[in-house]
């Protein structure tokens, strides 16, 4: 049994290792933003999902065989700018042919104290629901045999459960599959595993660079500003 940075990795029966590997791109759009983030200094998710996918192939010389894109976004009334961003990142991925599936963002209010004794609300961002359906795509789209390779543009450790699922269809069906977890790789990056149990692929910034959307998403502001709901709110004082 083969073994990679991320531990011990099941392929199935070597016997039916394909020639022509059909990889199926999964990404958990926030995640990798906010690892890429720190990793590269980046302050908004200028990555392009195309050409990160079809740069992966071409190293394994795998066969590019779709992209599926995951996100939260948050609401117009929370955080204009980033509704619009990603209204209009996600217009353009559907355009060229991107799976995109997207969910509002939640959030949790909880309570600060200062040393000082001023109380402060914040606003926590929750993403529900986002990693869920990335794993059961996964999981659907290899049952029916949509692919060969799974490359995860995430880190999430919640996501490891699925080798244990891959594993059993393997075992169940003879078929050569592989979970690579691919990941922003650097100095200042703080998180630097990749998702436990799957092949891991490190991506340096000089590589990322080669893979960035040019375009700007963001939209031109209104005549009359929107009034913003603020995520940090000044609750009592001492």
């Amino acid at each position: 049994m083969p073994k990679g940075p991320g531990g011990v990795i099941l392929w199935g029966d070597p016997m039916q290792e394909p020639t022509t590997k059909r990889a199926v791109a999964f990404f958990d759009g926030q995640n990798l933003y906010r690892h890429a983030k720190e990793a590269f200094g980046y302050h908004h998710p200028n990555y392009d999902p195309t050409k990160l996918h079809h740069a992966i192939c071409a190293a394994h010389g795998w066969k590019p065989f779709g992209i599926r894109f995951y996100t939260g976004t948050p609401s117009a009334a929370v955080s204009p700018m980033w509704h619009g961003f990603w209204s209009n990142k996600l217009l353009a991925m559907r355009r060229a042919g991107i799976y995109v599936y997207s969910r509002s963002i939640r959030y949790r209010t909880i309570d600060i104290t200062l040393p000082d004794g001023t109380v402060y609300e914040v606003d926590l961002p929750q993403e529900k629901g986002v990693d869920v359906h990335l794993a059961l795509d996964v999981l659907r789209l290899a049952l029916s045999n949509q692919f060969d390779v799974a490359v995860i543009f995430s880190q999430d450790q919640d996501l490891s459960e699925l080798v244990e699922e891959i594993q059993a269809i393997t075992r169940n069906t003879g078929r050569w599959l592989k979970l690579v977890s691919a990941f922003p790789s650097g100095p200042k990056a703080t998180t630097k595993r990749g998702i436990d149990k799957t092949e891991w692929f490190k991506m340096d910034q000089t590589f990322y660079d080669a893979c960035l959307d040019p375009y700007d998403y963001r939209p031109k502001p209104p005549a009359t500003p929107t009034p913003v709901k603020e995520a940090v709110r000044l609750k009592s004082r001492p």
